[in-house]
């Protein structure tokens, strides 16, 4: 699994800050969250190729997390791009893109799919051979979602040497790793965990967008990996995150504690900070393993 943060800053516009947008890919299959302004050149300064986005997702409304949309969307089809692109957003967002595409006169090459969210609870809204997304209902001053993506187990696997030792022909492996029992040629029934052990250890990644403090997500995201989780605030600032509906550093490691999470990445800084190492210090208080987004940064997991 690895991630991609092509910008991870709040509203204000400045030259040197991109606004929220990510490349997740998992077991090879690339998605893209969020699309604020500029997502398109962030894209490729970080030389992502545009024809393996297939699924993007967008949490909320606001600008700085969708306003970079009609951009890309037009450069697809600039770029004659032939497969279907999924979107996956609040109600409303097939207007927002559709009115942008008559106004401007622009044809694409390609067709999209909507996907308009409205559910008050978690829900599954993809799922491939591979992955699975669910909604995270957040707490915004508009209708917002989080993500949380899972990898689905792989194959069980084979126990070579007990196999062989019981004479099972080959052509009965790929039903094994399937997790069937086999039988003899005597008639006796040789149950799946003595030939195989469980599937390798599966990734998750939990996106916690623009959101007021939370904790009833904790249950959802349990013992996930990743937790980004955003930090617009520091706790000398905690009234600003309560009227804006946003969190502070400390109140993201609270929740990456309860929900014991492998790692928490934050982002969403408001741009009054000039140094997000305090950040970083702040949600340490509570949980350890913290590390902070930035522009191009990339994170790499592998299974154990």
């Amino acid at each position: 699994m690895e991630l991609c943060i092509l910008g991870c800053h709040s509203a204000t516009p400045k030259a040197s800050l991109n606004p929220t947008s990510q490349v997740l890919e998992v077991n090879g299959e690339v998605f893209l969250i969020d699309c604020g302004e500029g997502t398109q050149v962030q894209l490729r300064r970080n030389r992502i190729r545009f024809s393996r986005i297939k699924h993007i997702f967008i949490s909320h409304l606001h600008g700085d997390h969708c306003f970079g949309l009609i951009g890309l969307i037009s450069t697809f089809g600039l770029l004659n791009r032939q497969p279907d692109l999924n979107i996956y957003g609040p109600k409303g967002i097939e207007n927002f893109i559709k009115h942008q595409l008559a106004l401007t006169k622009t044809h694409l090459s390609y067709q999209l799919i909507f996907h308009e969210l409205e559910s008050e609870e978690p829900k599954k809204i993809l799922e491939t051979e591979k992955v699975s997304v669910e909604t995270i209902p957040l707490q915004h001053r508009i209708y917002t979602n989080g993500f949380l993506f899972k990898e689905k187990p792989g194959d069980r696997q084979l126990l070579l040497d007990v196999l062989q030792e019981l004479s099972i022909e080959k052509a009965y492996y790929k039903s094994i790793v399937k997790g069937k029992d086999v039988k003899l040629a005597s008639g006796k029934i040789i149950k799946n965990e003595e030939l195989t052990l469980p599937p390798k250890k599966t990734l998750s990644y939990a996106f916690c967008s623009d959101t007021a403090f939370k904790p009833d997500i904790v249950k959802q995201i349990q013992d996930v990996d990743v937790l980004y989780h955003e930090a617009t605030f520091l706790e000398k600032h905690e009234d600003l995150a309560y009227k804006t509906m946003h969190s502070t550093a400390k109140q993201a490691g609270i929740i990456a504690q309860k929900a014991k999470v492998g790692e928490l990445i934050l982002g969403h800084y408001s741009a009054r900070y000039r140094d997000t190492e305090d950040f970083k210090e702040e949600a340490e208080t509570v949980f350890d393993n913290v590390k902070l987004a930035s522009s191009g940064k990339k994170f790499t997991y592998h299974l154990a």
